[in-house]
């Protein structure tokens, strides 16, 4: 199995018209930025689900709210123009957990075009990412936190990200921890595990400027406004485990892990 780490990826900015023409999906992912609307701008929620709008609805923070609208329903709009599908009617399912066969899975589009076209969705304070490929992928992107806040979490990731981490000066500190902890969210995204205790301080996927190697995953970090970082991880094998059913999509509020 190949293993690959790559240099930046830049995603392009997802806009109506000639932004979701479709372009060819092959070896290499394609990725999407998406900015959350100006304050007060009225929402379009037209092409989510009942379960989407539910969600949305229940984020009681306006500026959270309007960045899951806006996240979901530029991902509908990426997926319709990838399958012929209208946005609205896309079917979206949750993949059972490789390991433990729960429902929280990779999320998937249902019937044949789930195993052509493979997404994820990552949103956090205003920004979100999609990206698309043809074998299973993960993306993460994350507001860099304050140095307290960093230290603090860094406590929760690999024993020797943490000795990377600690070599730096601190005005390095909250953007390093940043980085390491995207490609591990990625990783662990792209894969369907889900992000755990013990994933986090078990997987290894480097705090330096580059991504550390994984065994059949492709691995970039992706070149995003200042302020928040992001990963993506691609894996080279798209099978998934026989026997588990896809289960109805369930969406995990405004920093959705897709």
């Amino acid at each position: 199995m190949t293993t690959v780490a790559e240099p930046l990826l830049r995603p392009q900015l997802l806009v109506r018209g000639p932004g979701l023409r479709p372009r060819r999906l092959a070896h290499d992912p394609l990725l999407w930025v998406v900015r959350a609307p100006e304050p007060g701008r009225p929402l379009d929620a037209s092409v989510l689900d009942t379960g989407e709008r539910r969600r949305a609805a229940a984020l009681r923070r306006p500026a959270e709210r309007a960045l899951y609208v806006t996240a979901h329903s530029a991902l509908r709009r990426v997926l319709g123009a990838y399958t012929g599908l209208r946005a609205a009617s896309v079917p979206l399912v949750r993949l059972r957990c490789p390991h433990c066969g729960g429902p929280h899975g990779r999320p998937a589009v249902a019937g044949p075009f789930g195993a052509k076209v493979h997404f994820s969705l990552s949103h956090s304070d205003g920004l979100a990412l999609i990206g698309l490929a043809t074998t299973p992928i993960g993306v993460d992107v994350q507001a860099v936190p304050g140095l307290r806040v960093a230290v603090d979490t860094s406590r929760s990731l690999h024993p020797a990200e943490q000795r990377e981490l600690e070599r730096l000066p601190q005005s390095a500190f909250p953007g390093a921890f940043t980085r390491c902890w995207t490609r591990k969210e990625a990783y662990l995204k792209a894969t369907g595990e889900g992000v755990s205790g013990a994933a986090l301080r078990g997987l290894y996927v480097g705090a330096g400027e580059r991504p550390a190697a994984l065994p059949g995953r492709t691995s970039a970090d992706v070149d995003v406004p200042v302020g928040w970082e992001a990963a993506c991880v691609v894996l080279s094998d798209p099978a998934t485990p026989p026997g588990r059913p896809p289960v109805p999509y369930a969406s995990r509020g405004s920093r959705g892990r897709r």
